[in-house]
């Protein structure tokens, strides 16, 4: 037992964050503008992608999952075009071009203000929403109790990390976790309005750790539950785009009249979508 705690504490690093990392001339190419950021940090750059509109609502902040880089995560971005938001988005270290290599929870947290503040200073008459998804939420849940963005959305986020692991690896002490991301002690300190989304069917962080972390939130928060959506699907289905494209636009002010999917078509009204979110 003694070996197995010990390679566990080693290695979880590579569980845990298991970066994937891009060639630092790899070439990235979408049909809507962008541009490469550069943010130095302490003892690594992190690289971002930041997409802008013409007269952008406001902008997201996005702390993505841990699994893939800026390539995987940015298949969904006209969707943002659609909704007329600017999208900040980032890798952490070790992550695409990002350099250097993650350490502990400390310096995540770190990385991700510093992140932030390169951006947020571009956005002082606009809407900054800052999104997390998976264990991404975490990193969100602590900045926005920091700096009070218009709108937190989480989706498919977990009470702890520490209870993901306690299921996982019961046999494993709690002090062998270096990544606690305990967003379940610290909602409660966030006053910005607070969004969840969470696959009903989702096996790898079940529902159930949405419905704690609203239970434990004193800001407003709605939870949106994404009928059939999994972990890693749950940016497909209607109802997620829906919810998150109301939300959006509610957050800058605009009436929602209507919705719109990544295809353009008109859909759901927003009193409805108010009343299914209920």
């Amino acid at each position: 037992m003694p070996a197995r705690l010990g390679l566990l504490y080693l290695k979880q690093e590579r569980i845990i964050l298991p970066a994937t990392a891009l060639a630092a001339d790899y070439r990235f190419q979408f049909d809507q503008p962008f541009e490469e950021v550069w943010i130095p940090v302490q003892g690594a750059s992190l690289h971002a992608l930041h997409f802008k509109q013409p007269n952008p609502r406001g902008v997201v902040f996005f702390l993505h999952g841990n699994a893939g880089n800026l390539v995987s995560w940015t298949t969904g971005v006209d969707f943002y075009r659609r909704v007329n938001y600017d999208l900040f988005i980032v890798d952490y270290r070790g992550y695409g071009k990002s350099t250097g290599h993650i350490e502990n929870e400390a310096q995540l947290h770190a990385d991700a203000r510093a992140a932030y503040d390169a951006m947020a200073s571009l956005y002082r008459d606009k809407p900054i929403v800052i999104y997390g998804r998976s264990l991404g939420t975490a990193l969100a849940a602590s900045l926005a109790r920091d700096v009070q963005p218009r709108l937190l959305v989480l989706v498919s986020p977990f009470s702890s990390l520490a209870a993901s692991a306690a299921q996982a690896y019961p046999w494993a002490p709690g002090w062998v976790l270096k990544y606690p991301l305990r967003t379940d002690a610290i909602i409660g300190d966030i006053k910005s309005p607070i969004l969840l989304i969470h696959g009903s069917e989702d096996k790898l962080i079940p529902l159930s750790h949405s419905e704690r972390l609203k239970a434990l939130a004193r800001s407003p928060v709605e939870l949106l539950v994404v009928p059939g959506a999994g972990h890693s699907d749950i940016h497909k289905f209607p109802v997620y785009l829906d919810g998150l494209a109301a939300r959006l636009i509610a957050a800058a002010g605009a009436e929602l009249a209507v919705c719109y999917r990544m295809t353009g078509r008109r859909t759901l009204r927003g009193d409805a979508l108010e009343h299914r979110m209920q």
